[in-house]
């Protein structure tokens, strides 16, 4: 299937619903069109970014379109997609560009895609890592709740198609929740990957708003102590977002809390509103607020803190036990 095939086939306004080439309704970007709207706040100095490109870049660009592959780079705008592309890595995002949740963070496409998945997923995807050298990708997936199983063997599938083409390549898995059914995560954990993570977002105060009434603080705590529990020779990860109101003491219960469950690496990274019909920021955070949050969870036992403006859950993966908080301030 093309990439052709995995997007409008006319051009969608964000907000507006739009019919897939599958046939079924979604909303592009997520959120509805609201007469509320939020003007973005203006961006401070430091959260330039500087453009990457070359021919790293177009080979990774067309390995991705070429095999029919979402990835959570442009589906979910980051801000670092062209430093990664031109790094020669991607997160693919497994089970299709449209998710059945609607979270207020996110810019990811929101319907029912009503069962549908690409059964040459799991090789594409191994080939493509394949193509790009990769010796660590890190897979990611929309939330399918239109599955009996929220698509957990579909995703165990595609590690495993990685790993038998790619014996070399370390996995990680970015998954859902699968709304709380911990014997999907078992699934999950079981194919051979690497890295576990399930990202909590944000503190318990702000997780309604901000995210899918279906996600729920508890449940990506549970699923991330379980999928511990069930084997812990596995690397566990969550990732939260800052800037959306949280205060610094809810912060630090949350650290407690993922630590409390034995998960082994967080990341922090500043919330970026993708579209004015989005949740509001609240304040961006300077570059020496999030050094202390990083310093703040090294003191609480974590393996490894990743902590910067620009960084996202999946942001320079492969160097995350480094120790050097993926070299930012390095390079």
């Amino acid at each position: 299937m093309s990439k052709d095939n995995m997007i409008p086939l006319v051009q969608v306004s964000s907000g507006e619903k739009y019919t897939t080439a599958q046939g079924f309704k979604a909303i592009k970007d997520g959120v509805k069109k609201t007469t509320a709207l939020y003007e973005p706040l203006k961006k401070p100095q430091w959260l330039r970014v500087r453009a990457h490109g070359g021919a790293k870049y177009e080979s990774v660009k067309n390995i991705v379109h070429s095999h029919g592959l979402a990835t959570v780079c442009e589906e979910a705008k980051c801000p670092n997609m062209s430093e990664c592309w031109s790094r020669g890595t991607a997160t693919i995002m497994l089970m299709g560009d449209v998710c059945t949740r609607a979270c207020r963070f996110c810019s990811v496409n929101t319907g029912n895609p009503k069962g549908w998945l690409d059964p040459q997923e799991p090789d594409n995807t191994a080939r493509s890592v394949q193509l790009m050298g990769l010796n660590y990708v890190v897979l990611t997936s929309v939330n399918r709740d239109d599955l009996p199983d929220g698509g957990a063997a579909h995703y165990a599938a595609c590690v495993r198609a990685v790993r038998e083409q790619n014996p070399d390549t370390a996995v990680e898995a970015l998954t859902p929740d699968f709304l709380g059914d911990l014997s999907a995560v078992e699934v999950v954990v079981d194919s051979g990957l690497q890295v576990f993570a399930q990202n909590i977002e944000t503190v318990e105060r702000l997780t309604h708003p901000v995210r899918d009434p279906r996600a729920g603080y508890q449940q990506t705590l549970d699923v991330l102590a379980h999928a511990k529990r069930h084997n812990p020779k596995v690397l566990t990860k969550t990732s939260l977002m800052l800037g959306l109101g949280e205060r610094r003491d809810e912060v630090e219960q949350c650290l407690d809390d993922l630590r409390a469950v034995d998960v082994d690496v967080v990341t922090f990274g500043q919330y970026l509103q993708p579209t004015r019909n989005h949740y509001p920021i609240d304040r961006y955070l300077t570059p020496e607020e999030f050094e202390e949050y990083r310093q703040l969870g090294l003191s609480k036992g974590f393996l490894e803190v990743v902590s910067g403006v620009m960084v996202r859950s999946s942001y320079r993966a492969e160097q995350v036990l480094a120790g050097n908080n993926v070299g930012l301030g390095v390079d």
